[in-house]
């Protein structure tokens, strides 16, 4: 038995440095984060975790781009990747017509006033539509993942655009020659209707009919059971962490929050750049946008997936836990 024993911690430990060489020698997703970042605090525990696995191999943050167009969404963004040592991050910011919503709780003040960002207004940061075509041009042919936690304005509005000094194709065929797959936290399945869908139902149907190609979907009904954010706040060797003072200051204010904030963003964020294995499968077909926001599942369709859960939920709630509590080196 003990010879046994023996070789299964052998095997382990061998594992694990293979494991540790395949995160290493692994190409990182190149990835463009695009978020509502205000009016829930979801969005900040998800790019949270997008510099955490950046700063672990497994992610090239190529943009942060806002689909929301408070004054001071830029210099959010800006503080959290200022925070996590990439203050030189591309931010874009919708300059036409977009939602315009900031946060109840007013944790966006909180952490302007209190942590340093070097962009101080949305006028010193490009238009969002442009810094799309900008970035995409550069990039190799079908690498990009764009993770959509929000609004799909700016989408609709690149699917809308024409050839440019950046590129001589129109929006949809950049969009075909340089993404890989789109993940988007939005709608309901097997059908529902979500905040993210019907704020901007326009730019959703257009985006999710015309989208060519592949679309991941995180549905509403995911990340509503799962519930995150109270380890990182008990953390006391955690300090001066803008993540943990939006947790720290907004938990409290809900009763609803009491066992932690449900965590749809940081799920869609975690599957655009590990995959959906092993905490998820998914179920192939395509998703109908109504013009009033709501969806439905055509099983029939192509081109779309929703995840659904493969594991119990704690198990991606420990992962998402851990990976807001990472802090950046020096």
């Amino acid at each position: 038995m003990k010879h046994i024993f023996c070789f299964l911690v052998a095997l382990s430990f061998v594992m694990q440095i293979s494991y540790a060489q395949q995160c290493k020698t692994g190409k990182p997703v190149k990835i463009i984060f695009d978020s509502d970042m205000g009016p829930d605090y979801d969005d900040v525990g998800a790019i949270a975790i997008m510099h955490a696995l950046a700063d672990s191999g497994y992610a090239d943050i190529l943009a942060t781009i806002a689909s929301n167009k408070y004054e001071g969404v830029a210099s959010v963004m800006n503080v959290f990747n200022t925070y996590y040592n990439r203050p030189g991050i591309p931010i874009g910011v919708p300059k036409g017509v977009a939602v315009n919503s900031k946060d109840p709780q007013h944790w966006t003040d909180t952490i302007l006033a209190k942590f340093p960002h070097k962009i101080k207004k949305n006028s010193q940061v490009p238009d969002a539509v442009n810094l799309y075509r900008k970035i995409l041009s550069s990039q190799p042919d079908n690498s990009v993942t764009i993770v959509t936690v929000g609004f799909v304005t700016n989408l609709a509005g690149l699917l809308e655009t024409k050839p440019d000094k950046y590129s001589k194709l129109n929006g949809k065929e950049l969009i075909a020659k340089k993404v890989k797959q789109l993940v988007s936290m939005a709608g309901g399945f097997p059908s529902g209707k979500e905040f993210n869908v019907f704020s901007d139902s326009l730019a959703s149907k257009k985006v999710f009919n015309e989208w060519p190609t592949p679309v991941l979907f995180d549905g509403f009904e995911i990340g509503v059971q799962v519930k995150t954010g109270l380890p990182l706040t008990k953390n006391t060797a955690i300090k001066n962490s803008p993540v943990k003072d939006v947790f720290s200051l907004c938990i409290p204010m809900s009763d609803y929050d009491a066992e932690g904030r449900r965590s749809w963003d940081e799920i869609a964020v975690l599957i655009a750049i590990k995959n959906t294995a092993p905490w998820f499968t998914v179920k192939h077909g395509r998703i109908i946008i109504h013009d009033d926001g709501s969806n439905e599942w055509d099983s029939n369709g192509k081109g779309h997936s929703y995840i659904v859960p493969e594991l119990p939920l704690s198990s991606v709630e420990d992962s998402i836990n851990k990976l807001m509590m990472h802090t950046p080196g020096k």
